[in-house]
């Protein structure tokens, strides 16, 4: 994988590119969720890179892509992202977003319509308003203090084993949050700020278009806020496919990488 950069009046955003695939296969881009980065899809990034046109990032303010100015929106997101991938010459890409990186590819569609050859939604929820409870919503507006009153030693341990269930899983987000060991300050905004901005898109109430085949995949043991539900009630609204992994977490593509990966590939290769 290669190290590039994107610039931005913000600040400049990592990400990583393989050698470009000269086939007629489309092009893989993992999203990773909020406070991740792209480490959640290594084993995905290695099942994939020699076949197939690969990108990951460390989105806007996460890891390597920092320092970076807070005041952006998930509409922003997207049109950083479709400016990487255009850059990249990525013409048919299929996005793969886990958690925000599912609300995020959902904003892509919505902008760019025509962009996607697939869109495969990992322990996500929809965009659109109708799903949530009115104080669920709320909720999410003002987190910033909260993270940053908590006592770290005890958001660590319970961010890690929260979002996973197995060792792997575990230590992958553990080794992710500790980028922010000697900065909650950083931790506390960053996870402030997606929450935000996710509560902002869904009260703009975007339509929901399905533009491209699209797949939802969920952990049976998501306990992360209420995916599961969100991931019942969107498939039966819309008739989209799930696929539900037996046992994984929130982080299912880290607890369950094998049966992820086969996943993905049943999807491609439908297209």
């Amino acid at each position: 994988m290669i190290k590039k950069r994107l610039f931005t009046e913000k600040g400049n955003i990592v990400y990583w590119v393989n050698e470009k695939k000269e086939n007629d296969k489309p092009e893989l881009v993992f999203l990773p969720g909020l406070t991740a980065d792209h480490r959640l899809f290594l084993k995905q990034i290695e099942h994939f890179k020699d076949e197939y046109s690969v990108f990951v990032w460390d989105a806007p303010g996460h890891n390597l892509s920092y320092p970076f100015e807070m005041n952006f929106s998930l509409a922003d997101k997207a049109k950083w992202l479709n400016e990487i991938l255009e850059k990249e010459g990525f013409k048919k890409p299929v996005i793969i977003g886990q958690s925000m990186g599912g609300y995020l590819g959902q904003m892509y569609m919505h902008l760019f319509p025509e962009k996607l050859a697939g869109f495969i939604c990992i322990d996500s929820a929809p965009l659109q308003k109708t799903y949530y409870k009115k104080w669920e919503l709320k909720s999410l507006e003002n987190l910033e203090p909260v993270y940053r009153m908590y006592p770290w030693k005890l958001l660590l341990r319970q961010g890690s084993d929260g979002v996973a269930s197995t060792r792997y899983g575990r230590a992958c987000m553990y080794r992710m949050m500790m980028t922010y060991d000697k900065d909650q300050g950083r931790y506390a905004k960053l996870t402030g700020h997606g929450y935000q901005i996710v509560g902002e898109a869904i009260k703009e109430d975007i339509p929901f278009e399905k533009t491209c085949p699209m797949l939802l995949v969920c952990g049976t043991k998501d306990h992360a806020g209420y995916t599961m539900r969100y991931n019942r009630e969107w498939t039966k609204c819309t008739h989209l496919p799930i696929e539900w992994i037996k046992g994984a977490g929130h982080n299912s593509n880290t607890d369950e990488p094998e049966i992820t990966n086969k996943i993905i590939e049943r999807f491609l290769d439908e297209l």
